[in-house]
């Protein structure tokens, strides 16, 4: 879900002119198609990101900014994610891989510490790696986020992999 975030138009910007954004909300999509209208680079579609439109291995990035949070926003437990949440953040990690060309890379931002979000990420049947990064300004008083970044076709590391076992074994 892009929302109204303008990351897609600073990516833009930047120069990566191939962007597609993708959210649930027909009206986010219109506004944000309206008010972007200007950079033809730029698409928007309402989808819903369990179920994507895209064929298979369309995509050589997938970067989402607390999309997937949304999927564990009901959790009371971090420790312990029900399975109805769990199956849901695998649903949309398998979307994800199924449009990533090989070799390429999935980008997820988050203030989810690895302890809670590495076990969803690392699944062998994603066929990824997986890496991490805390990032934040350095201010005592400020929030860290952080940045996961899988690749498509690379081998997901034996500790992480064990990690992603235990996420399905029983509490």
């Amino acid at each position: 879900g892009c929302g109204n975030s303008a990351l897609s138009h600073d990516l833009h910007e930047l120069g990566y002119t191939d962007v597609t954004s993708i959210d649930f909300s027909a009206a986010c999509i219109a506004a944000m198609r309206a008010r972007y209208a200007r950079c033809p680079g730029l698409r928007w579609a309402v989808m819903d990101i369990r179920a994507l439109a895209f064929p298979d291995a369309s995509f050589d990035v997938v970067l989402e900014k607390g999309t997937l949070d949304v999927l564990l926003v009901e959790e009371t437990d971090p420790w312990h994610v029900s399975p109805r949440a769990a199956a849901a953040m695998r649903r949309v990690l398998a979307e994800v891989s199924r449009v990533l060309r090989p070799g390429g890379c999935f980008i997820s931002i988050t203030f989810a510490q690895p302890h809670f979000r590495k076990p969803h990420y690392a699944q062998e049947a994603f066929g990824w790696s997986l890496r991490h990064a805390a990032c934040g300004d350095g201010d005592a008083g400020a929030f860290h986020y952080f940045l996961y970044a899988m690749r498509k076709g690379q081998p997901l590391d034996p500790r992480d992999a064990a990690l992603g076992r235990r996420l399905h074994q029983p509490p």
